[in-house]
């Protein structure tokens, strides 16, 4: 028998990991549209990481530790919040 918790602590960490990109790329888009020019990764990152990661980071470990919450009946198939 193989013991595949190192296997699933190494997917939850790529998990969030892709998340966090996901975010600052959607940081970079927005800085971008706002610049009128690709700020680049670098900028990006540099300013999601002084600005945004902490509430970020607050935000998503709160939706991670309770269940999640579905909308209203009219919006069945949606959730309340993305990153559930």
């Amino acid at each position: 028998m193989t013991d595949n918790s190192g296997n699933l602590k190494d997917q939850t960490l790529y998990q969030e990991f892709l998340a966090e990109r996901a975010e600052i790329l959607k940081h970079k888009w927005i800085e971008s549209e706002k610049a009128g020019y690709d700020i680049g990764f670098e900028r990006a990152l540099s300013d999601w990481l002084a600005n945004h990661r902490n509430g970020w980071l607050t935000h998503r470990r709160a939706m991670q530790s309770k269940p999640c919450e579905l909308a209203p009946a009219s919006q069945t198939a949606e959730r309340k919040c993305s990153s559930c």
